[in-house]
């Protein structure tokens, strides 16, 4: 393939195809602070906060979006994932893949990246790589991951972390003079997976930090219940839930619940229905619990794991063969949501769908469930995963806009394992920005600039900051 010569393509203007578009970036979302509620950003490296040895380490180590691209490419899996391939060697098979990804945004966050971090103009493919490397390791040996995150004005990181996590990279945190506010999630997926080999091991885990001998449901419950104070008392402010698959709300009395639990802590297998109605009951404890300790609640659902078992096996979890999920959601999100609002019980609730066939599901299953304890209580996600590019965050900006309050939308997020993940923010302010300028000139909104730079502004950041009230 020829080489690219296009120079300073990510330009001032950048997807931002009209001066109302390009008014409303630059002067309203540009500068704002980034609220990032969703990551899997690891707490020991921000605690530890030792520069990243290079640019290899930064991009392509945990990052499944490229080994997929990479493998697409036809590039050996020694350069993607494998260990006895050096940093510079699997660098260069990246950027031999990089002009292949044109359309594909990997090439737009590419770019992004090495412009907003290194001031790198040039496109990244093999005749520019051995430069871009040197340069870019020359600048990441001087920056540790907390400068990473003031460069890009990161004023929230939320990690994913599990309920047995003794969080002690967040108590080093805190204890640092950082600009950036670093806080736990509490994912609970190890929780529901009753079903798997491990299960009474992770029973005996939780019992263990939390001091508890665990042979009943409401010893199981109390040692969640110790896990949720303790993760709020270090300023956690949201659950999460992405287990894969169908997720099926079923009927059940807590008395057979506890006859299932006490079952599978024999390593009985349970069959489907007793895996349901201990999922059922779990769903619903956690919410309410949720709604006690106002914390907002995230769902990511509709993703199908490890397709792949070779590279399962080769790799291991998050290998990048993952895929977008057919599951039917409506009815779970249903039945579970009114069941926590029948009551008054329902905490801030955001849910992410992988699949976009169902994006009207899930913007008006939220809508059901509004009210008035906070606008935009209910909350359709961000384009997720497969849907964070440029259709897949359009088609969800005027799914909202048409279903629900656009408004109140809390914004976007990395959900990214890279520090170097940060301009997604900015790419999701410019289409944003872009879609509102395009409207305008279409006559389909005022041009009242005022007006519309506040609503761009609450979207890209006030709304998340009032939304969650991090401390």
């Amino acid at each position: 393939m020829s080489s690219i010569t296009s120079k300073g393509f990510i330009t001032n203007n950048f997807l931002l195809q009209s001066k109302v578009a390009q008014t409303l970036y630059h002067q309203y979302a540009k500068d704002l602070p980034i609220i990032d509620y969703h990551n899997h950003l690891s707490a020991q490296q921000i605690a530890e906060n030792k520069p990243i040895n290079n640019i290899t380490e930064a991009w392509l180590k945990e990052d499944h979006y490229k080994w997929r691209a990479m493998r697409a490419n036809g590039i050996e899996e020694k350069y993607i994932t494998g260990s006895v391939t050096s940093h510079e060697e699997k660098f260069l098979k990246w950027a031999e893949t990089v002009p292949y990804t044109l359309r594909n945004p990997l090439f737009h966050w590419n770019q992004l990246e090495l412009k907003r971090y290194f001031d790198i103009d040039e496109v990244l493919q093999p005749n520019t790589a051995e430069r871009i490397y040197e340069s870019a390791n020359s600048i990441l040996k001087h920056k540790t991951p907390a400068q990473l995150l003031e460069d890009l004005k990161v004023e929230v990181v939320c990690t994913t972390d599990d309920p047995t996590d003794d969080l002690r990279h967040h108590k080093e945190i805190a204890k640092l003079n950082f600009s950036t506010k670093v806080y736990p999630t509490f994912r609970t997926d190890t929780l529901f997976a009753i079903n798997s080999e491990s299960y009474t091991d992770y029973i005996n885990k939780l019992g263990s930090c939390t001091d508890l001998k665990i042979h009943t449901l409401n010893e199981f419950l109390k040692a969640i219940e110790e896990r949720m104070l303790f993760f709020d008392q270090h300023g956690c402010k949201l659950s999460d839930f992405g287990m894969q698959g169908a997720l099926n709300f079923v009927d059940y009395q807590k008395e057979d619940v506890a006859s299932i639990f006490e079952k599978r802590l024999k390593k009985i297998e349970l069959t489907i229905t007793e895996v349901d109605k201990f999922r059922s009951f779990l769903f619903v404890h956690l919410g309410k619990k949720y709604h006690e300790f106002d914390w907002v609640q995230q769902y990511h659902l509709g993703a199908l794991r490890n397709n792949n078992t070779r590279l399962l096996h080769e790799v291991g979890l998050d290998a990048g063969v993952d895929s977008m999920g057919d599951f039917p959601m409506a009815n779970f999100m249903s039945k579970l949501l009114n069941v926590l609002d029948i009551k008054n019980q329902l905490a801030k609730t955001i849910a992410y769908n992988l699949n976009p066939s169902q994006n009207e599901v899930f913007a008006t299953m939220l809508g059901n469930f509004q009210n008035s304890d906070y606008p935009g209580k209910m909350q359709w996600g961000s384009g997720w995963w497969f849907l964070d590019q440029k259709d897949g965050i359009e088609k969800q900006i005027n799914c909202l806009s048409n279903m629900g309050l656009l408004s109140r939308f809390v914004g976007m997020l990395t959900d990214s394992r890279s520090f170097l993940s940060f301009p997604r923010h900015e790419y999701f302010r410019r289409i944003l920005c872009n879609i509102i300028g395009e409207d305008v000139n279409q006559g389909l909104l005022p041009n009242d600039i005022e007006f519309l730079g506040e609503m761009v502004q609450n979207i890209c950041y006030f709304n998340a900051k009032n939304y969650f009230n991090f401390k």
